[in-house]
């Protein structure tokens, strides 16, 4: 039986990804900097990024910006969006409650900030699920590094091989392989493919499909 499963949170459990796709051009005109002349690419590639790994991230595509000034901004006017709410990811509050009645350990494990974090499972009602989260900042690698998984595990008391780790970014679902665990992906805006099929282990279309994993992984 699963001995707990560990939840990323921007575009896993909330549809945020989208919403931080839109933050970073008015961030760019605060830093009086023009956009990257491939945004998909930048958007793409940074997802799941946290701490050093996203601060060389942004100084790729900004060179003449401090990473941590244009961070701060970006964070500022997320807190100052999600403050309204974010809209959940389908059937989150299903597989909660199936956690929650077979008392199965569960916890965040996201690289956002943990103020964030925090934010958005008070105002979408999910922060009574979770007695713990794990963020960016409580590791030293962020993903796509297996720290925060690890870690999460560990909170849990669990044996991170019988953990599920959902996840829908790259980085995220390489980090989750990286730790040993059992890798599902719930997409979102990056589809299934070849460049994440080597660290999927368990595909679902929306976080209620992940019940019937709960008894089948071992």
């Amino acid at each position: 039986m699963v001995q707990g499963v560990i939840f990323d949170m921007d575009g896993l459990m909330f549809d945020t990804e989208r919403l931080w796709d839109t933050l970073w051009e008015p961030t760019c005109r605060e830093m009086g900097v023009e956009m990257p002349a491939d945004v998909d690419a930048f958007l793409a590639s940074g997802r799941g990024l946290a701490g050093q790994a996203l601060a060389d991230h942004i100084r790729e595509y900004f060179p003449t910006v401090d990473p941590q000034k244009m961070l701060q901004t970006a964070w500022r006017l997320a807190d100052e969006l999600f403050a309204k709410g974010v809209p959940c990811k389908p059937g989150l509050f299903e597989l909660l409650d199936v956690l929650e009645e077979r008392g199965i350990p569960r916890i965040v494990a996201s690289s956002s900030p943990r103020s964030m974090i925090l934010q958005n499972l008070s105002t979408t009602g999910a922060g009574r699920y979770f007695a713990q989260v794990v963020c960016g900042a409580d590791v030293e690698h962020s993903k796509p590094a297996p720290d925060i998984f690890l870690l999460a595990a560990s909170r849990l008391g669990a044996d991170i091989r019988r953990c599920l780790v959902l996840e829908d970014s790259l980085n995220g679902l390489r980090a989750a392989r990286a730790s040993g665990a059992v890798s599902v992906m719930v997409p979102d805006l990056r589809p299934y493919g070849p460049e994440v099929a080597p660290y999927v282990d368990y595909l679902k279309q929306d976080l209620s499909q992940v019940i019937d994993l709960l008894d089948r992984v071992e």
